[in-house]
């Protein structure tokens, strides 16, 4: 076992701040304890890797031990992931320049939400592969497709990691699931075959410069603007990352902000103020926006499983 403290300097929010790597209820690569410790799990440069991340109030610093061969590296970029390289400040100086025309939402919120910060894993694949699971399917869906695969090809958490954890595969191992667990995950062909040829691609993912993440992702067949962007989000921390395409996302930002449903191309120009900051924009929504009254029936889930 390993262990890093890190004083932040300014309010920080860890489990606000590590949220969005987690991926659903049960979620074999994250968990959180009773004692408010954050579990997660990574497959780093250096290989497996198990992080425990608590805060120790007292000292007002945060904690962090790890194990396996990984666990060096995510000490190393532990204030990466709890948003050290956060160019928060350029959001501040944004909102003063809008201190007349911006939204009072997202002022409110922003002061609401002050330790929120956006986290960066620099692991792209890792946020790659969930995210094309989570295409054009409801969030339990997605889910439970991605627990089945960790648990089926993921390597136990090294570590005293909580029971049940998984360490996600390398590539070569996504590269060689078979047809038939694909579907006895719930995923169909084509979310498989983009997962699997991205797989082929990956040393490149993670070996390119966060500006050139994008272009490389959407290169790949089945990988859009919408999956490039949740990519981005998590692994790289991008601030302006907007999520075109979400089924929620639009009506959620419409409503917030003018009291009426919008679609994409609305959202993006509500959004267009805080042009570099518009990921970090529809985040704080997602916490403390105002969501339109639901009407008609949701979404279903389906079970390709059946199939």
């Amino acid at each position: 076992m390993r262990e890093r403290r890190w004083r932040p300097g300014a309010p920080l929010d860890v489990r606000l701040t590590m949220a969005p790597h987690r991926r659903g209820p049960g979620d074999p690569a994250w968990q959180a304890a009773p004692d408010g410790a954050i579990w997660r799990t990574s497959r780093t440069p250096e290989g497996p890797g198990t992080l425990r991340v608590f805060v120790d109030a007292r000292a007002a610093e945060v904690v962090g031990r790890a194990w396996g061969p990984g666990g060096l590296w995510m000490l190393e970029t532990l204030p990466r992931l709890l948003g050290a390289d956060d160019p928060v400040a350029d959001f501040r100086a944004l909102m003063e320049r809008l201190e007349f025309g911006g939204h009072a939402l997202i002022r409110e919120l922003a002061s609401r939400y002050s330790g929120l910060r956006l986290s960066i894993t620099s692991r792209v694949f890792e946020a790659l592969v969930p995210a094309v699971l989570e295409q054009k399917v409801v969030g339990r869906e997605a889910w439970r497709a991605w627990r089945w695969l960790l648990r089926a090809y993921g390597e136990p958490a090294p570590g005293p990691a909580p029971s049940g954890m998984r360490v996600f595969p390398e590539p070569e191992v996504w590269r060689r699931i078979p047809s038939w667990d694909w579907h006895r995950a719930g995923a169909e062909a084509v979310r498989a075959r983009t997962i699997v040829n991205a797989a082929s691609h990956a040393g490149k993912l993670e070996a390119a410069a966060p500006a050139e993440v994008d272009r490389l992702l959407r290169a790949l067949p089945g990988v859009g603007v919408w999956t490039s962007a949740e990519t981005r989000q998590r692994a790289h921390g991008d601030p302006d990352a907007v999520s075109v395409g979400d089924y929620h996302l639009p009506s959620l930002v419409g409503w917030s902000l003018t009291g009426r449903k919008t679609d994409d191309a609305g959202m993006l120009e509500l959004l267009a103020p805080y042009r570099g900051q518009r990921h970090r924009v529809t985040r704080l929504l997602e916490l403390g926006g105002r969501r339109p009254p639901a009407r008609g029936p949701r979404m279903s889930a389906r079970d390709y499983r059946s199939f």
